[in-house]
């Protein structure tokens, strides 16, 4: 007997056709490809940091893993130990006491927390304001909880922080957060405590929740601030922060939340039935970590300055302008005026030499212009690129 065939389709849930693969995600295999044919790219793109933790950091966690009860369930808010390591990094680096019980929260990973808090606010068709250009996963975040994209500018001209007399000429009822980024990724710009005065302000009339992502303060810049320094920040402000930059431990995924009681319990809502906490040893090695003293950031920052000379000589080298000034894990500049798009210029650098530098659209349509050189690569590698791009055909 013939069996009857299914002619059925089935279909996604709609936020999937939301979002697309995410840009490094599709990009990094196609390079992958390319290598495997044996063409040898130079990636500049990924800003993961390519040397180890500290030697203690990595002892910690294979002493903790060894021992037989280290590998069950974890509590959903972490090790106490942790979460007062934190607590303490706060006070130490940023002058900001946080309680450890309630107004603290590790993440596995600040961009697991980006989804975590959107859901904890966000209604479907609620409002969020998204830095252009930023971070694509706040868009793509958004999107996946439906909510409604308000973009706000950042550009050059106003030294790419936000223009505030045009947020408030925007359409504000029904925002619900607003996303910020300071040191800002991709652009180098550092806060100042003005801006996160202004920020504060702005959330506070409006009721929207101040959201700043902060990974990036201690790379290459002498004063790291912390949104929640200005007074009564944390009554309508959550920062998120992160181990994978300050101490070269991204692949451990370990991130933080910080707020008020009420935000972190609302956050821990979610949290709590997303994932199943993270493992103890790497918790305990997290501690350490965050014990680190001075040395340890001089001794990162000793690793990242050679390389950032490099970099900006092969931003020279391809004709693009920047901002000395810039901090953080990348140098953003400003593709030759007569280029088509950072799009093509980039395509033109990975096929004429081999190259992969990152163009500024996937950021957003302010990035248009501008195209992204991580620093997460050796000085001799950077140079390296380098002397390929001075082959190029035409470049300027």
């Amino acid at each position: 007997m013939k069996k009857a065939s299914n002619n059925s389709v089935i279909a996604p849930a709609q936020r999937v056709s939301e979002v697309k693969e995410y840009y490094f995600s599709s990009k990094l295999k196609e390079i992958a490809a390319l290598n495997a044919q044996g063409a040898d790219i130079i990636s500049l793109g990924v800003g993961g940091p390519d040397c180890p933790p500290h030697d203690e950091v990595i002892a910690t966690l294979c002493s903790e893993a060894s021992k037989p009860g280290a590998h069950g369930y974890q509590p959903y808010v972490g090790l106490p130990s942790l979460r007062e390591a934190y607590c303490e990094w706060y006070k130490q680096w940023y002058g900001v006491e946080l309680d450890p019980v309630n107004e603290v929260l590790p993440l596995i990973g600040s961009k697991e927390g980006i989804l975590h808090t959107t859901l904890a606010f966000v209604n479907p068709g609620d409002g969020v304001l998204v830095p252009n250009p930023g971070y694509p996963t706040y868009t793509s975040v958004s999107r996946l909880a439906g909510a409604r994209i308000h973009y706000y500018d950042l550009t050059e001209e106003n030294g790419w922080e936000p223009d505030m007399a045009q947020l408030e000429q925007m359409p504000l009822d029904g925002i619900k957060l607003m996303w910020v980024n300071y040191p800002h990724m991709p652009t180098g710009k550092t806060a100042s405590m003005a801006l996160f005065e202004r920020l504060i302000d702005f959330g506070r009339r409006h009721g929207i929740v101040i959201v700043n992502d902060n990974p990036y303060s201690f790379i290459l810049n002498d004063k790291p601030l912390s949104i929640l320094q200005v007074e009564g920040a944390r009554d309508i402000a959550i920062e998120m922060n992160s181990l994978s930059k300050s101490h070269n431990m991204p692949g451990w995924r370990m991130g933080m939340v910080a707020s008020n009681a009420t935000f972190i319990n609302w956050i821990l809502k979610v949290k709590s039935n997303v994932d199943s906490g993270q493992y103890k040893p790497m918790m305990l090695a997290a501690v350490r970590a965050l014990q680190s003293d001075g040395e340890w950031y001089k001794s990162v920052n000793a690793t990242y300055a050679p390389r950032r000379a490099a970099a900006e000589e092969l931003m020279r080298t391809l004709g693009c302008h920047f901002d000395p000034a810039q901090r953080g894990l990348f140098v953003w500049g400003r593709i030759p005026d007569g280029e088509l798009s950072s799009e093509a210029f980039a395509q033109r650098v990975l096929d004429e030499a081999r190259v992969f530098i990152v163009p500024g659209f996937i950021f957003g349509s302010n990035g248009e212009r501008y195209v992204r050189v991580s620093l997460c690569a050796r000085e001799e590698v950077i140079k390296e690129a380098t002397r390929r791009c001075e082959k190029m055909n035409n470049v300027v």
